[in-house]
C-alpha cells in the first residue's frame, strides 16, 4: 500500500465533506435573518430593506456563503488528478467543476460588495435614487444571480457531477446506488432551471422544490461519496480502489 495514495484519498474525502457540509451554515443563518431563498420572490424594495436592517452580520453572512465551498475546489483538482489517467473526460469534468464553483462564488459575492451600496442608496436616498437603486439591483441580480452563479453555476455542477458518476461507474469504484444517487440529484438539480427562464418568461413551467431538493440531494451524495474516499484503500502501485 501506498502511503501517498491513502493519504490523497483521506485528503480527498475530508474536503468533499468539509465542503459540503460548511455550505449548511451560512445558508441556515440566512433562511433564519433574510428569509432566504422567499425573499428573493418579494418586490425589489422589500429585498434592499431587509438587507440593510441585516446589517454588517447579514454581509458578514453571505461572504461566508461565497466562499465556505472552498475546500470542493481541492477536491475536484485532487480527485482529478487522481483519476485522469483512468478516463479520458476526467479532465475536462475537473474544469467544468471548478468553473461551476468560481462563477457561483462570483455570484454570491455580488451580495457582499454591491447590495450592501445599493441597499445604502435605498435607504438614504430621493425617490429618483430609489428607483436608480432599484433598476441596478434588477440588472445585477439577474447577471450576477441568474446567469452566472444559478445557471451557469448550476449547469456547470450538474455536468460535473454526472461526468465523474460515469467515472465512478465505469471504474466501480462505488456501489450502484449511490452513482444513481448523482444521477437523481442531477436529474432534479437541473428541473431548476426552470425558474430561471420564468424571470424572463412568466408562464414558463415551474417545480418551486427542485432547487431545494436538487441542490440538498446533492450536498448529501458529496458527503457519502466523501465518506466512501476516507475508508479507500490501494493495493500494490496500482490505483486499484475496493468497495468495502
Amino acid at each position: 500500500m501506498k502511503n501517498t495514495d491513502f493519504n490523497t484519498e483521506k485528503i480527498i474525502g475530508i474536503l468533499l465533506i468539509t465542503g459540503a457540509l460548511a455550505l449548511f451554515v451560512p445558508y441556515t443563518l440566512l433562511t433564519i435573518t433574510f428569509d432566504y431563498p422567499n425573499i428573493l420572490r418579494e418586490d425589489t424594495g422589500v429585498i434592499l430593506t431587509r438587507f440593510k436592517a441585516g446589517g454588517n452580520a447579514l454581509i458578514w453572512t453571505w461572504f461566508a456563503f461565497a466562499l465556505v465551498g472552498l475546500p470542493l475546489l481541492g477536491a475536484y483538482v485532487l480527485m482529478g488528478q487522481k483519476l485522469e489517467n483512468k478516463s479520458w473526460f476526467v479532465r475536462l469534468a475537473t474544469i467544468i467543476g471548478i468553473l461551476g464553483l468560481v462563477v457561483q462564488m462570483i455570484g454570491l459575492l455580488r451580495w457582499t460588495f454591491v447590495v450592501p451600496v445599493l441597499a445604502t442608496n435605498f435607504a438614504n436616498g430621493n425617490e429618483m435614487t430609489k428607483e436608480a437603486s432599484t433598476v441596478a439591483f434588477q440588472v445585477i441580480h439577474q447577471y450576477g444571480g441568474v446567469i452566472l452563479g444559478e445557471h451557469l453555476g448550476q449547469l456547470f455542477t450538474i455536468g460535473w457531477t454526472v461526468m465523474m458518476s460515469m467515472v465512478f461507474h465505469k471504474l466501480r469504484l462505488f456501489p450502484t446506488w449511490l452513482i444513481g444517487m448523482g444521477y437523481v440529484a442531477s436529474a432534479i438539480y437541473l428541473l431548476a432551471q426552470a425558474e430561471l427562464f420564468a424571470t424572463v418568461m412568466p408562464d414558463f413551467p415551474v417545480w418551486d422544490l427542485a432547487g431545494f431538493l436538487g441542490s440538498t440531494l446533492w450536498l448529501i451524495w458529496l458527503v457519502i461519496v466523501g465518506v466512501k474516499f476516507l475508508k479507500m484503500r490501494v493495493e500494490n502501485s496500482e490505483f486499484d480502489l475496493i468497495r468495502r
